[in-house]
């Protein structure tokens, strides 16, 4: 496991109730209420929120790769993140599809960028051995 050397930011949550609460961080920016997804009730999920952080990331990882071979990600970048919450026996886990799209990039220069940031995002590094994780180019 690698260690940080230099902390560049460190996101702060306080949540309570659950999936049936709600979360807010400590500089109010965030301020959601929370609520069990599919329930049809006001609120967001974990996983809604797992998947906005780590599309967000990731196309961060995109303009990184882009920029380590000189060229600029198009202004219509798109990251659509899906992430499964699902059991299998009595435990439960979590699965994500990244659909990216990168248009106007040759397939073969969409698809090594996608490859790279899958190596550069933090997201990517967490979750990597732990889930399946499927990423397409849309």
């Amino acid at each position: 496991m690698s260690r940080i050397e230099k902390v560049l930011y460190t996101g702060r949550t306080r949540t309570t109730g659950g999936r049936e609460g709600a979360a807010r961080s400590d500089d109010a920016q965030l301020d959601v209420r929370l609520s069990p997804p599919g329930s049809g009730r006001a609120g967001t999920n974990p996983e809604q929120l797992f998947a906005a952080g780590w599309s967000a990331c990731f196309i961060g990882a995109l303009g990184r790769a882009a920029a380590g071979r000189k060229i600029r990600l198009p202004a219509e970048t798109v990251v659509v993140a899906e992430v499964d919450l699902g059991t299998a026996g009595d435990a439960y886990f979590l699965q994500a599809r990244l659909n990216i799209g990168l248009p106007g990039l040759e397939p073969a220069l969409a698809r090594a960028l996608v490859d790279e940031a899958h190596q550069i995002c933090p997201y990517s590094k967490a979750t990597r051995g732990n889930i399946d994780v499927v990423l397409a180019l849309a």
